[in-house]
């Protein structure tokens, strides 16, 4: 009965994709060339959802018509609540299923009739039979990424949007600044000829008892390496997980960076929370708590004060310009005394997001 259910889906999907007479060929982040009638009408985006609205406006992204909810509205409640404020609509948009927690739903896919199908190339890469289905629907997708932190698909993923919706030189505009920024921190990392220094990031979402997620190659992992970082853990991490305390008290980072989100902060008192309506004094005292781990008061990055809270959120995302400074001034703070990565995450929030966010997003502990 499901096949038949499916079958008839397929066939309703086909139906539904009437063209207009602007078709255009879009090349996305894996090479792929995809016909789409744009700008687009009915999008479902799988991820990246704050990068779309800042990326192409609110009136834009009001014609989304489904997401995978789980992700923004469980794990960054913070970020949810802000959108959900000013998109009214977005309490109410359809749920086509999270690909991580293997909830995606084809069928759901097919009966909101889209007319593309953003998600990332790790949940493409992942979906051959589904998308495969998709496709014979006459469903277009259109695959962007941010998680490999590239400036190259950083910006390639914000110009797939603004070309999906016509909105050009708002992303023209949005990618230069990006690129800007981040050329800014590798020249002012290379005069400084300094030696690199050694940095160690943790997601902090299990609490000082327990060593949770670091990042090899991609995500906190490559902006670490942008910046001018040796990152600890690449040689014990290939994308993320973990690595023992003998290996990281042996590596002896000079810098250490815990993340966190405003996920569980009521509920936890031992987990890094950062973000949207943390106070800097529950980071601070959260933060403090990690460097009681065994071992950690002989680690130069304690013994120099080197230990920040940075917003997990504000990753694999257009906005991580700010992260990467921040990352930048922490191993490097003479040659960026005059950057505040605060003030440029802020600063992107009123120049391309419906809000202005008050919270907690980047510390050094307190001495």
């Amino acid at each position: 009965m499901k096949k038949i259910l499916l079958a008839s889906l397929l066939a309703l999907a086909s139906l539904g994709q009437v063209a207009t007479a602007e078709v255009k060929t879009i090349t996305d982040v894996l090479g792929r060339e995809v016909k789409i009638d744009v700008p687009v009408k009915r999008p479902i985006i799988s991820f990246y959802y704050p990068d779309y609205v800042a990326a192409v406006g609110v009136d834009n992204f009001k014609k989304v018509v489904g997401i995978s909810r789980e992700f923004w509205e469980k794990f960054n409640p913070g970020s949810w609540a802000l959108f959900a404020d000013k998109i009214p609509s977005l309490s109410n948009i359809a749920d086509v299923g999270y690909v991580p927690s293997n909830t995606f739903a084809v069928e759901k896919v097919l009966t909101l009739k889209p007319d593309v199908l953003i998600m990332p190339a790790i949940q493409f890469n992942s979906l051959s039979n589904e998308i495969k289905q998709l496709e014979e629907a006459g469903i277009p997708i259109v695959v962007v990424d941010f998680n490999d932190q590239t400036i190259e698909n950083h910006t390639k993923s914000i110009h797939l949007f603004g070309e999906l919706n016509g909105v050009e030189e708002r992303t023209n505009k949005i990618a230069d600044e990006y690129v800007a920024g981040m050329n800014d921190i590798q020249t002012r990392v290379a005069n400084a000829h300094l030696p690199k220094p050694k940095i160690y990031i943790e997601f902090g979402n299990k609490g000082p008892a327990e060593y949770s997620f670091t990042f090899g190659k991609n995500m906190w992992g490559a902006i670490a390496e942008h910046v001018g970082g040796d990152n600890i853990s690449k040689p014990f991490v290939e994308n993320w997980g973990n690595i023992n305390p003998e290996q990281f008290l042996t590596s002896k980072p000079d810098v250490v960076i815990i993340t966190g989100t405003e996920a569980g902060n009521k509920t936890n008192p031992d987990i890094m929370s950062m973000g949207i309506d943390i106070s800097e004094e529950d980071a601070q005292h959260r933060l403090a708590k990690f460097i009681t781990r065994a071992g950690w008061s002989d680690i130069p990055a304690v013994k120099n004060h080197r230990i920040f809270g940075m917003y997990h959120t504000a990753s694999r995302s257009i906005t991580d310009l700010a992260s990467a400074q921040f990352m930048a001034k922490a191993l490097y703070p003479e040659q960026f005394k005059d950057i505040d990565p605060n003030k440029t995450y802020i600063d992107f929030h009123k120049n391309y997001l419906p809000f202005v966010p008050k919270g907690t997003f980047f510390i050094q502990l307190a001495q």
